[in-house]
């Protein structure tokens, strides 16, 4: 189910009457809700689909629509002590073979430096990976890679980049590559600009995965992780590891296929995996479940993969959505030092259906408690499309795709 048939239900959702809220606060103090910044107005960014990422001085930076060409933008936001201050350091389609149409999210390096990904745009409108530096005029885009220079390149790139310690670029991209499944890419800076490797590429084989649309992460052994909205043994979509090999060659290895239980999630394609300290995957599928939503699609999950023998990992649902004021569609999590859980739904919560923000506790005996920390109720912000980022306090923040004062969305902060 992609982001189309997402908005939809979310249009639909806001017309179905309130169900009663069954997961009211208890004897708990709830964390501080703030908007931080509306977008949508005149030349604005707006309808952020993708989490902020916090600099060292705790500026935000984070990618929209909107813009001066309405193709897309990058924006950052600095607090102050009259609040928060936004500036659109760029807007994309100004230029010939600009990328356009940024779905993820920004990286940042040691240097200040950002990267990101347009899906589609360049030279041969199938994506580029840009690059944004800071300069005493502003800030300067240039434009890294344009994807399908021949057929077997990837092309859509909807995920962002991740870099190593050389500073080489890791991504994926939904379409493209030899068997036309997406590819696992690298680019590497070179004397006469960035060089492009596939590094792998999905659906060349029986029951593979295929349709990368989330984004990588690293283990402390330097192999790569991710999911794939579909394909794997039950065509719901699959987790897989990159590992690097003595050779320099790269090895997929699918860990996980979803639908392997009555019950289990579907089509992960939001939100990236997250390791915790002893090894363990956590994760999100934003149908699937116990749960019927809409009386027709499922309702999400949020799971967990542990590695055993053989290399062999057990999955295990932690929580089942289901429809009304728990929220539902989970779009993706993020995990503090202590283990707890926090993330977004795109749907649910309020009687708008606008989704919530959640946190899931572990329990003794391998339970978990699921709390919801806040419904949006579309004036503070509604359909969040990403999962939220913590600071080294313990504060959320995260952005709305609609809602707000302009009805363009919003970025908020929640403070314990």
């Amino acid at each position: 189910m992609r982001r189309s048939s997402l908005f939809f239900l979310f249009t639909k959702a806001l017309v179905i009457p309130a169900v009663a809220l069954t997961l009211t606060a208890g004897a708990w103090a709830a964390p501080k809700y703030k908007v931080l910044y509306s977008f949508g107005s005149g030349d604005d960014a707006s309808g952020p689909y993708a989490p902020v990422v916090m600099d060292v001085s705790g500026n935000l930076y984070g990618t929209a629509g909107g813009g001066t060409y309405h193709l897309g933008t990058v924006f950052q936001l600095t607090p102050g002590s009259h609040g928060w201050t936004e500036s659109v350091l760029y807007s994309f389609g100004g230029t010939k073979d600009d990328g356009v149409g940024p779905q993820a999210g920004v990286t940042l390096d040691k240097l200040g430096n950002l990267y990101g990904t347009t899906q589609w745009g360049g030279v041969y409108d199938r994506g580029t990976v840009f690059e944004l530096t800071p300069g005493s005029s502003g800030w300067t885009e240039s434009v890294l890679y344009s994807f399908g220079a021949n057929n077997g390149d990837g092309i859509v790139p909807y995920a962002g980049v991740v870099l190593d310690a050389a500073g080489d670029l890791y991504g994926t991209t939904v379409g493209g590559g030899a068997s036309e499944g997406g590819t696992v890419y690298e680019l590497s800076p070179g004397s006469g600009g960035w060089n492009e490797t596939l590094l792998y590429g999905f659906g060349g084989k029986n029951n593979d995965g295929y349709c990368p649309y989330a984004g990588l992460i690293w283990d402390n052994a330097g192999d790569l992780y991710g999911t794939t909205e579909m394909g794997g043994t039950h065509g719901d979509g699959a987790v897989y590891e990159l590992r690097h090999t003595p050779g320099g060659a790269w090895k997929e290895h699918i860990l996980y296929n979803f639908g392997s239980a009555k019950g289990d999630g579907a089509f992960p394609w939001t939100g990236s995996l997250v390791f915790d300290t002893s090894g363990n995957l956590y994760g999100v599928t934003p149908v699937g479940g116990t749960n019927i939503c809409f009386s027709e699609y499922d309702c999400g999950t949020v799971y967990e993969l542990s590695p055993g023998r053989n290399g062999r990992w057990k999955e295990r649902v932690l929580y089942n959505f289901s429809q009304g004021a728990g929220g539902n569609g989970p779009v993706g999590v993020v995990m503090d030092q202590a283990g707890n859980l926090y993330g977004a739904t795109f749907y649910g919560g309020s009687a708008c259906g606008c989704g919530v923000v959640f946190k899931l506790s572990p329990r003794a005996h391998g339970q978990w408690k699921y709390t919801v920390l806040h419904r949006f109720s579309g004036t503070d912000g509604g359909a969040p499309e990403a999962g939220v980022i913590l600071d080294g306090k313990g504060n959320l923040y995260g952005t709305t795709l609609g809602g707000g004062q302009y009805g363009g969305g919003v970025v908020f902060e929640l403070t314990p």
